[in-house]
């Protein structure tokens, strides 16, 4: 009984128990937070965040791990302005950012599945790589927009809700779908459980991790060119730490860092505790030097939650 409670608590009922609670707390304890504009501004907060989880879920479900996608999202918002500015074309810069997006993350999933260097190394690598040339790019600066229309992918709504925030629905239930109902979600998992047993079940297991990586840059284009219609210019330092906050996200939703377990509902519960906890800070004017205390305590309460899960579930 004790048993089947530790695993109850641990597994998605208790993370909509522990969301549900954070909610309920910072509603009464945080000054209007439940404000129209506050809610709309706190789905469009975790947007970036929400985006880039759906596909760090598939990363780390493979056991691996993606620290490159701060850099991606900030070198594609750089690479859309750019050449959205050259060609006087917005659907081109999306374009050239989705495919700049798309060759990074194939990129790292080559050198990963057929050179087999470690995943950590390989995109903390590609982290300082593709930052430095959205600095060279832009001399470190901002580049401005031309087009004043490229602000409207950010600020155009439907319904009365932003267009991000579609486009992060949209995503959650795609990826969703993937992971649950696709040959693709289940190889993914399977090759987090067991990769060598996988490969014998006739899994190709390096074309799958490829395919992942290229997923992620991708998403993470996409993720670059919101955020870049969003703060109105392509910066190079924008989404610096962004890693962290998605790893701390999805493994606070569920996914296992050991590999093999992964839940988009989880995920989504998990974005949603950060943005939270990174609204509530705000609303209550706490200095940015304590949130970094905070996310990093978070965390470490996302590995810790992991520990437990993987114990209750007696995989270790």
């Amino acid at each position: 009984m004790q048993n089947h409670l530790k695993k109850l608590l641990l597994g998605e009922q208790g993370l909509v128990v522990i969301f549900a609670l954070a909610f309920a707390l910072v509603s009464v304890m945080v000054p209007n937070f439940l404000t129209e504009r506050n809610m709309l501004g706190l789905l469009q907060s975790v947007v970036t965040v929400g985006i880039v989880a759906c596909t760090m879920m598939f990363c780390l479900a493979a056991r691996d791990f993606d620290l490159s996608v701060g850099s991606i999202v900030a070198f594609a918002g750089m690479v859309a302005v750019m050449a959205s500015n050259a060609t006087g074309s917005i659907i081109l810069g999306i374009a050239a950012a989705l495919v700049c997006g798309a060759v990074v993350g194939f990129i790292n999933g080559v050198v990963i599945a057929k050179f087999r260097i470690n995943a950590l190394i390989t995109t903390l690598a590609t982290m300082q790589i593709v930052r430095g040339l959205a600095l060279i790019a832009s001399d470190g600066r901002a580049v401005g927009i031309n087009d004043p229309a490229f602000f409207n992918i950010a600020l155009s709504k439907t319904f009365g809700i932003p267009s991000p925030i579609w486009v992060l629905v949209a995503l959650f239930a795609v990826f969703g779908f993937i992971l649950n109902r696709t040959v693709f979600g289940k190889n993914t998992l399977a090759i987090g459980g067991n990769p060598e047993a996988s490969r014998l079940a006739g899994v190709d297991v390096g074309a799958t991790r490829i395919a992942i990586f290229a997923l992620q840059g991708l998403v993470c284009a996409v993720a670059g060119v919101l955020l870049a219609s969003r703060i109105t210019s392509g910066q190079p330092n924008s989404a610096i730490g962004l890693e962290l906050s998605v790893i701390s996200a999805c493994v606070l939703g569920g996914v296992s860092l050991a590999g093999g377990r992964a839940s988009m509902a989880g995920v989504i519960v998990g974005v949603m505790i950060m943005g939270i906890a990174e609204n509530a800070m705000n609303l209550l004017n706490i200095p940015a030097f304590y949130q970094y205390i905070v996310r990093g305590v978070i965390l470490l309460l996302a590995v810790l939650l992991d520990n437990l899960r993987s114990q209750a579930l007696g995989r270790r």
